[in-house]
Formats: structure tokens, sequence, C-alpha cells
């Protein structure tokens, strides 16, 4: 038996490339304990060479699997190799960017085997890399100045004009950023690829649930972009899907059951502190009875939320850079007193909220203290009053739709509102158990009642 291939900590051994799957946990859990290795396909694991069909397509759907697979990217080399008059093939990796993760899961490697690696030592990981190379946002991207969106740094610029934190006009994208910080050796910092190309891996995950679990959603999105774009978005998203109250004094005036400004503290607080290796991004969840915003950011092991709420702790920046950038445009604060204003706005409002450090990440939550009562009050949407109390964004959209048209078909609406029939119907069918709808008739002759509660 050939014993010349052997497994060991920095080697991976996988008969065919029908083992793909795992020979990407393979490769993270290497590169997340030796930053480089090399991974052959043909071997069997006791080290036989048994060969493996080669061809220019099979190394291509190799590299596509890996780009897609492991984040941060990694670009190995890939190449076919003669072993023993055989056809084998050779994955040789490299990368300091840990952790690495495989499908969202890190991996780490003893021995020749691999194992998911636990809470505390990614932990560790992510604080001995950042010792060791300075804060993530700090180090250089794969992103040039080709790659800014000029619209957003230009519109940047003249908001930290307007604030009085940065002193130079616009002129063009190199001098700007060059004044900014944020190029080195003619690439952007992790902080300017973030904050200012469309083209990156930062995501926002938005959801709407229908009770106060995570079981059944009524709504899902996923957007990437630049950190200004997704605060934005994050905002609209929330802002549409919760309840305004209405007062009615001499004029009427609407008002939001969770103040807007400590929304939008929440989510600049969540990309300001967030961990940007970790590929799982910020997330917006809208239950029935509140609204998370979580960032896979660790709270300071040192402090507490109450010790910020109550003046007690320093300012701990897991990425200084960004929190600089948002400073200057009066986005964000550099003094950590976004959780006290959230808290004060809050508790003026009468509004509850949460500060939850999580094993891995922190959440902000709102409890929404008007859900019980949906019925007496209304949103500030387009249909008539009552009708719009408590749905979603899709939601009134069908009723929009339904107002202007009583005999549209469901297939219509899915149409017009380019999403799937399936996500009508479901939509539909919680509208009717609101009694917000009704269908009158038959589903081919009849035709839809909005019902005014």
């Amino acid at each position: 038996m050939n014993r010349k291939f052997q497994e060991d900590e920095i080697t991976e051994l996988k008969k065919s490339t029908s083992e793909l799957k795992e020979a990407i946990v393979s490769i993270v859990s290497i590169l997340n304990k030796h930053r480089h290795g090399k991974l052959y396909f043909g071997i069997k694991d006791d080290g036989t060479v048994i060969g493996q069909e080669v061809s220019g397509k099979t190394l291509r759907y190799i590299s596509e699997v890996i780009s897609n697979k492991i984040e941060p990217k990694i670009y190995p080399k890939i190449s076919n190799v003669k072993i023993e008059d055989k056809d084998c093939i050779l994955v040789e990796f490299e990368g300091e960017d840990v952790p690495y993760f495989a499908d969202g899961r890190a991996y780490i490697r003893v021995s020749d085997r691999d194992q998911k690696l636990s809470i505390s030592e990614m932990r560790k990981i992510f604080l001995k890399t950042e010792n060791k190379s300075g804060s993530w946002d700090s180090r250089i991207s794969d992103k040039t100045i080709e790659d800014v969106n000029e619209d957003i740094l230009k519109d940047y610029i003249e908001r930290a004009n307007k604030a009085k934190r940065i002193p130079f006009q616009y002129t063009n994208k190199e001098d700007v950023l060059n004044k900014l910080g944020l190029l080195k050796e003619n690439k952007l910092l992790n902080a300017g690829k973030v904050l200012f190309c469309d083209n990156n891996n930062v995501e926002l995950q938005m959801a709407i649930f229908a009770t106060d679990t995570k079981t059944t959603f009524i709504d899902i999105d996923k957007v990437e972009g630049n950190i200004f774009d997704l605060i934005k978005i994050g905002q609209e998203y929330i802002r549409k899907n919760i309840i305004w109250n209405v007062k009615i004094t001499d004029k009427r005036e609407e008002y939001p059951e969770i103040p807007l400004d400590s929304i939008r503290e929440a989510i600049i607080n969540s990309y300001v502190h967030r961990l940007y290796q970790d590929p799982k991004g910020t997330e917006i969840s809208i239950f029935k009875n509140k609204v998370e915003i979580y960032n896979p950011g660790t709270f300071p092991e040192q402090y507490t939320p109450e010790d910020y709420i109550q003046n007690r702790a320093h300012s701990v920046f897991r990425n200084p850079i960004i929190a600089n950038i948002l400073y200057k445009s009066n986005d964000a604060e550099t003094y950590s007193s976004g959780i006290r204003r959230i808290y004060e706005e809050c508790t003026e409002n009468q509004v509850k909220v949460e500060f939850r450090k999580e094993k891995i990440g922190f959440t902000i939550i709102f409890y929404r203290k008007n859900y019980e009562k949906e019925n007496e009050i209304t949103k500030n949407v387009g249909v008539n009053v009552g009708v719009n109390v408590g749905v979603n964004s899709t939601q009134r959209k069908i009723l929009e739709l339904i107002q202007q048209n009583p005999n549209i078909t469901q297939k219509e609406i899915a149409s017009k509102l380019k999403t799937t029939v399936r996500t009508i119907e479901r939509n539909v069918n919680i509208l009717k158990e609101k009694d917000t709808l009704k269908r009158e008739g038959t589903d081919k002759v009849g035709y839809w009642k909005i019902i005014n509660n």
C-alpha cells in the first residue's frame, strides 16, 4: 500500500471531487489553524493514489465552489498534477484573514480531522488576529478608487461640511479618499470598501414574522451594498412596517410607536461595531410584539449595556476608522453614547428597550407597546383609515391594488408586485384572518371586498 501521501494538519486527501463539500470544510479548518495548506483530489485517505478525471471544466468548477462557499474569499492555486502516472488535482491555498467560514460555519484542524469551532475558540481567534494585525477596517482591501460610488462620496463630504467636521471641499475621488486616510498602496482600506463601494459582501437581512417568534415569516428580504445605503434601507423598512399613532388636536399629527432616531442609532451602531469577518450580516426582525436589530459583533467583555447607560464605560471601537468617518458626517458619535441616547429617548417616549449581549453578537430590542391594540391605531399609509392596521408593506400594496380593481386576480397582483403567486396567496390569507379582506362570490366570478375595521 502506497504511504507516500499522508494526511496531517496542513494536508488533506480526497478520493475525488464527489467529496468537494467535505473538502471545503477541510480547507477552512486548515486555514483557521495554519493559514496555509494543500488538498489533493484523486488520493484516498490511506494514501493510495487512484487518480481523478481532470478537465478545464473540472478545475473551473472547483474554483467556483471554493469562491462561493468560503468567506472571506480566498484565491487558491488549482492545478492538474501527475502522481504515479495518474491524473490528480492539487489545491494550494493560503490566507491571513481568519477566521474563515464554510457555509457560515467555522472549523479548526486537529491532527488530520476537522472540528467545528466553538464560540470561545472563535472569540480567541478574533482577538488574536485583531491584536496582531490591527483592526479589520485598517487593513488593505481588494478594492480600488474605480470601485468607489462617487455620488455616495460626494454626498458624504457635503454632509460632513454641513456638520463642520471636515474643512475641505470635494475635488475628486483620489484626493478626498487620501485626505480621509482611506487609501494605501493605491487600494482602499476595508473601511473605505464597506463605506463607499457598492459591490462588497456587506449585507442587511430583513424579515417580518407573523407571531412573536421566528416560526412563520410574512415578508423577507436581503440586500447588499455600501453602509450608507444599507442604513437608509433598514430605516425605511422599519418605518413602513411599524404602527403610526394618530393624535388629533388642532391638526392631525402622526408619530411612530418606536422613535425613528433610536432606530437609526441602532442600525448605525450595528455597522460601527459589527464583526466584518463573520459572513453573517446585520439583521432586522419585526415581530408582532417587538423589533430586533442584531449585529454579529460581540459586546466589550469588560462592560455591560448598563455601564454605557450610566456613563460608566469608555469607548471601545472594533472598527475605529468606520466610527470616525461616520462621526465626521454627524451619523455617529466618537464617544460611546449611542446606547445611552437610545435608552433616554425610548424612556421619554415610554417605549421599553432591551440591550442583549449574545454569545456571538449584540441585539437591541424595541418592544411595541401598542401591538395588542392594533385595531385602535392607524398606519401612515394610503388606503382607508383602519384598513392598514398591522399590515406589512406587501399586504398594503395588495390592498391598494384591490381598491383600484376589486376584480383583480391573485396572479395579476403577483405580476404587478413582481413576486410569486404563493407569496400573494399567503398574504391574502393573513388579511382574511385579520378580517381586513373578504372574497365575495366564487373565485372565477367574484370580487374582493376590503373591510374597514
